[in-house]
């Protein structure tokens, strides 16, 4: 089973933390999926990793671009991992158990679910998964922003 992590965004929008998550990840050999609920914040994601710095990008793709297995970012509204990703980021509420709970989920190393806490459907539906998850025996870590932006562990 993946390490579960729950991170609360109080500092900074999700387009100025998930560059860095991926980058992180990629640093450590890890490639990554970034699983979204629609099709239009994929969109916007798409968009934002080609032109977050102007000194970087991170290559990505979806599944219209074809090569999934070549992605080292893969972003989906689906469980899939066709890239054979060891990280799992989950924005916008997407639903974390059918996918941690899967066969495949022990490719997984880490589940991130990063919401916003200004959002209430967001903080809402971060809640009910933890509550979820927590009842399917998983061990969960929850993790907030601090005054300095770090990240500390609270749970």
């Amino acid at each position: 089973m993946p390490e579960i992590w729950f991170y609360h965004l109080q500092r900074q929008p999700l387009e100025n933390v998930l560059p860095g998550l991926i980058e992180k990840s990629l640093e450590k050999g890890w490639r990554v999926v970034v699983q979204a609920r629609s099709e239009e914040r994929l969109d916007a994601l798409d968009q934002w990793l080609w032109t977050y710095s102007d000194a970087s990008f991170l290559a990505h793709g979806r599944a219209r671009d074809g090569d999934a297995e070549l992605q080292p970012v893969y972003l989906s509204t689906g469980v899939e991992n066709p890239n054979g990703a060891a990280i799992r980021i989950f924005v916008e509420g997407a639903s974390m158990a059918e996918a941690v709970a899967e066969p495949g989920a022990s490719a997984y190393v880490r589940a991130i679910a990063v919401f916003d806490g200004a959002n209430e459907d967001e903080l809402t539906e971060a809640r009910a998964q933890w509550k979820q998850l927590k009842d399917m025996g998983l061990a969960l870590t929850y993790w907030q922003q601090g005054e300095n932006g770090r990240w500390e562990k609270k749970a």
